[in-house]
């Protein structure tokens, strides 16, 4: 407690100090700063769908920014007048003699000698910032997505095989029908622009059966005089 209130007894002190009327000059700066920043919001990748199987992979977002700050002081003054004043001193004490001395203080207090021009430094700050932004997304569930793609390559596969029995259908219905037609005597016109749906058919002889044909049976002089004297016995 004697330490407590011996404490207190010294911050509760009278405190001398010196005072003087020489004055000190003193700076002042000030400034602004702008801080600008570009945000990237994170979005859905892109996923392919296949017959209902969908995946999603990474996915780059390049994002260029352009930005631009102007600032200035209102009102715009170059110059301001500062004041001078007279600190001329000399009166105002004695010297042991009784002559009149400088006492540290200005004869005439307050007095304006003249106005100096100061340049503020006042100027307009404008300032162009561009750059580009990236941003990567990457899925986290890697055996997910080679699940996807396996399935969606056989999705592909399965449409494809789907796609060429589908054309074979085509080709054989088409060869079938333009067959028909050409037993039957009937056939496009070779200016139609229908022609070529048959140009590419071609009709042979079905396995196993004779087309019609003539066949000529060669005569000796031999067999001419003998059915000559067949004829006249007659």
């Amino acid at each position: 407690m004697k330490r407590v209130l011996a404490a207190l007894l010294l911050l509760s002190g009278p405190v001398n100090a010196q005072v003087s009327s020489t004055a000190a000059p003193v700076a002042n700066s000030s400034g602004s700063v702008t801080n600008q920043a570009v945000q990237v919001v994170p979005s859905k990748t892109f996923a392919s769908v296949i017959n209902g199987v969908q995946c999603q992979g990474a996915t780059l977002h390049i994002n260029p920014f352009l930005s631009s700050t102007t600032g200035w002081s209102n009102p715009y003054e170059r110059y301001y007048n500062e004041p001078v004043y007279d600190t001329l001193d000399l009166v105002g004490a004695t010297d042991p003699e009784g002559n009149p001395v400088p006492d540290g203080r200005p004869d005439n207090p307050g007095n304006i000698l003249f106005h100096k021009p100061v340049r503020t430094g006042q100027k307009t700050n404008f300032s162009v910032n561009g750059g580009i932004t990236a941003q990567v997304s990457i899925p986290l569930d890697r055996s997910h997505i080679r699940t996807c793609r396996k399935a969606a390559i056989k999705q592909v596969e399965l449409m494809e095989a789907s796609l060429a029995d589908k054309r074979l259908n085509y080709e054989i219905a088409r060869l079938r029908n333009c067959a028909d037609l050409m037993k039957e005597g009937v056939m496009f016109h070779p200016n139609s622009p229908y022609s070529k749906i048959c140009a590419d058919v071609v009709l042979i002889n079905p396995p196993g059966v004779l087309p019609p044909h003539i066949h000529s049976i060669p005569t000796s002089s031999k067999t001419a005089e003998t059915s000559a004297a067949a004829k006249q016995t007659q």
